[in-house]
């Protein structure tokens, strides 16, 4: 096999513990950590998945999208979660978020890249003995800027044409 299909084993470590920390991050509400992660200019995003015919071309409708968002909204969204009225995470909700088959190309910049992932979201509520999960791919763009890796774009492709989860106030 070519060694190009293949990142440098330091820059594959370096990623994947990125996005270890990020999952770490995320399932332990360190939120204010995660948004350090990610780039002032990020834009992230769950474009609509949909059931069709393969003849009918892909099933990803990039014009519509679960959500899209910026720096700033995602600020907003974890500012809310700190308050009394995200009574969707009163109590909090556990969750995991399981990342996997990340794959690092060379991106457009020079100190950009373009990883893929794979992810498994898992959340419970209380008592409740149902398990919401959501699965899929995860591209994104890393970037080394001033000695640090940051987020800078994320799109998120869900398995599911219908999300089996009750609202979207996770972050994957």
């Amino acid at each position: 096999m070519s060694s190009k299909l293949f990142a440098p084993f330091e820059l594959q470590y370096e990623i994947t513990n990125i996005l270890s920390r990020e999952a770490h991050f995320l399932d332990n509400r360190r939120y204010e950590d995660w948004l350090d992660l990610l780039s002032d200019d990020i834009v992230y995003r769950m474009p609509m998945r949909v059931t069709t015919e393969k003849k009918d071309g892909s099933d990803i409708l990039d014009e519509m999208a679960f959500f899209e968002e910026t720096k700033k909204s995602l600020i907003t969204r974890v500012q809310r979660l700190r308050t009394s009225s995200a009574w969707v995470e009163n109590p909090p909700t556990r969750q995991r978020h399981l990342i996997t088959n990340v794959l690092i190309e060379p991106g457009e910049k020079p100190d950009e890249y373009e990883v893929t992932s794979s992810f498994l979201f898992l959340r419970s509520r209380a008592s409740d003995l149902h398990i919401e999960q959501l699965s899929g791919e995860r591209r994104d763009v890393l970037r080394f800027v001033d000695g640090k890796w940051q987020i800078a774009a994320r799109t998120i492709y869900p398995d599911q044409a219908v999300l089996g989860v009750m609202n979207l106030s996770m972050f994957l």
